[in-house]
C-alpha cells in the first residue's frame, strides 16, 4: 500500500485553549485506498498498509478513544495479528508516535519518525520517497497553509521522488483526513477527501481540495448573506 503520512499539530483556539489537529494522507497504485488505509479521530491518526489489515486502523482509533496511548494501542493489535510480518502500521496521538514495518514487507519498504509525524511506505522506488515526503512536511510544519494542503504537498514530494514503483499499474488512488480536538467544531468539507480511481491521483486530490475549499467558501458566503437578509 505505497506510502502515507500521519501528523499531529498543537494549536491554540480562539478562546485561548490548547487543541490538537491530526492528519493522515496516502496514495497507492491501486483503486480505493481511502476505504482501506487512513483513519483519524479527535484522538489521533493511524495508517495501515502493506498487506493491509483494515481492522488495525479501525481498532487502533477505537483504542485511542478508550484512552490507550498510540504505542500501547498499535503494539497490542500487532501482537495479536498473525500476519504482522507483512504489515506496516503507524500513527500519532496527543503525546506520541508509533511506526512499524514488518520484515516481510515488499522492497523498498521502511518508515521515518519525526517529532510530530510518521511516514511509511512499501513497494517504493527507493528510500528517497519517504525522506522527501518527510522533508516536505517538515518544511511546511509551521506555515499558515491548512494541514490538508500541506499533506498533499508531502504526497506530491514523495510521488516526485518515484513513489510506488509498480509503473505498470495505471489505476491509482489517494486520500486525506484531517480532524481536531475542538468540541462541536465542524470540519470543513475539504478535510475528508478521496480520489478513488485515477491515473494522476495526487494531482487530482489537489484539484479536489481546491474545488472543495472554493465550494466551502461559497456556502459560508451564501448563508451569511441570507442570515443578513440578503444585504450586501
Amino acid at each position: 500500500m505505497t506510502f502515507s503520512i500521519c501528523v499531529r499539530e498543537r494549536y491554540t483556539d480562539d478562546d485561548g485553549d490548547d487543541q490538537a489537529r491530526y492528519g493522515v494522507a496516502v496514495t497507492t497504485r491501486l483503486p480505493g485506498v481511502g476505504t482501506l488505509c487512513p483513519f483519524a479521530s479527535s484522538d489521533g491518526a493511524v495508517a495501515t498498509q502493506s498487506l493491509v489489515n483494515v481492522e488495525l486502523g479501525r481498532k487502533g482509533i477505537e483504542y485511542l478513544g478508550d484512552g490507550l496511548s498510540i504505542d500501547d494501542a498499535l503494539e497490542s493489535l500487532l501482537n495479536a495479528d498473525e500476519g504482522r510480518d507483512q504489515r506496516q502500521l503507524h500513527g500519532v496521538d496527543i503525546d506520541g508516535t508509533f511506526a512499524f514495518s514488518g520484515d516481510e514487507c515488499n522492497d523498498w519498504y521502511g518508515h521515518a519518525v519525526g517529532e510530530n509525524y510518521t511516514v511509511a511506505g512499501n513497494l517504493l522506488a527507493g528510500e528517497d520517497v519517504i525522506d522527501d515526503a518527510a522533508a516536505a512536511y517538515e518544511s511546511s510544519a509551521h506555515g499558515d497553509a491548512p494541514l490538508a494542503e500541506r499533506l498533499i504537498d508531502a504526497l506530491a514530494a514523495g510521488h516526485a521522488a518515484g513513489g510506488d514503483k509498480r509503473e505498470d499499474l495505471e489505476v491509482q488512488s489517494a486520500a486525506l483526513i484531517v480532524t481536531n480536538t475542538e468540541t462541536g467544531e465542524d470540519d470543513p468539507y475539504y478535510n475528508d477527501l478521496r480520489v478513488d480511481a485515477s491515473e494522476t491521483p495526487v494531482a487530482d486530490l489537489r484539484e479536489t481540495y481546491e474545488a472543495a475549499t472554493r465550494g466551502y467558501g461559497a456556502v459560508l458566503e451564501k448563508y451569511a448573506a441570507e442570515s443578513n437578509g440578503g444585504a450586501e
